[in-house]
């Protein structure tokens, strides 16, 4: 059965990375968090003091763009693919609100996303590959075989992000969470660079009234009308 690359492009916290975990593991691809990689560079800036008063240093930023290293490794124990910053696992560090905060001001910068399409397109030369993101099936992968287009209300996806980050036991009230959601949205949707669009031959599932199972069988049929039966080893 011939390989694709399966595109999953969406507002944050849509439930984009569980849809593309859950192909990725049924049909045995690669996974491939693409914001990871924001959220990454995000973690960078503020480690580095390169944000002072709420204010990207965009020229320090630009000085050691190429010396920054990105990458992604397979943890046994987890069986998840976890991410990497100059050497170290930054997986869990790249999840809290204080990266989210960040990564609007790194992620419109386009010497940034130059930097991590290029990236992201080589990892998908062999096919195999689920990448989630906001322009992955407009601009990393435009000739994705299966593109996937999600969507909710915001107010649901920030409760379940809020939901998520008191699991964690991260203190966070959903306030907090809802306007950082609106931000982001407001971000991804107005940048020059790449925004968040839906690709002409996007496959849409708004899954704000959708269990995760429920939008894994559609996203999956899509899959189905591509390749023909696939069936989990």
């Amino acid at each position: 059965m011939r390989r694709i690359n399966i595109a999953i492009d969406g507002f944050s916290s849509c439930g984009k990375s569980t849809l593309a975990k859950q192909l990725a593991h049924h049909l045995h691809y690669t996974y491939i968090d693409s914001g990871a990689m924001y959220r990454a560079i995000a973690l960078y800036v503020i480690e580095n003091g390169l944000v002072i008063d709420g204010k990207l240093d965009k020229v320090d930023l630009l000085r050691v763009l190429d010396q920054i290293h990105i990458g992604f490794k397979h943890d046994d124990v987890s069986q998840r693919s976890e991410t990497w910053l100059d050497g170290r696992n930054v997986e869990h560090k790249i999840r809290g609100m204080e990266v989210s905060r960040h990564v609007t001001l790194v992620s419109p910068v386009p010497e940034v996303r130059a930097k991590l399409v290029q990236l992201q397109k080589a990892l998908g030369t062999e096919k195999g590959v689920v990448m989630d993101g906001r322009d992955i099936g407009t601009v990393v992968f435009p000739d994705a075989e299966v593109k996937l287009y999600m969507t909710a209300r915001p107010e649901i996806r920030a409760m379940r992000r809020y939901q998520e980050l008191k699991g964690r036991g991260v203190e966070v009230d959903y306030a907090s969470v809802l306007e950082n959601i609106e931000r982001r949205d407001e971000d991804d949707t107005k940048r020059a660079a790449d925004p968040l669009i839906k690709a002409p031959d996007a496959f849409e599932i708004d899954n704000s009234d959708l269990s995760s199972h429920e939008q894994f069988d559609i996203a999956l049929g899509v899959v189905v009308k591509t390749i023909g039966v696939v069936t989990e080893a």
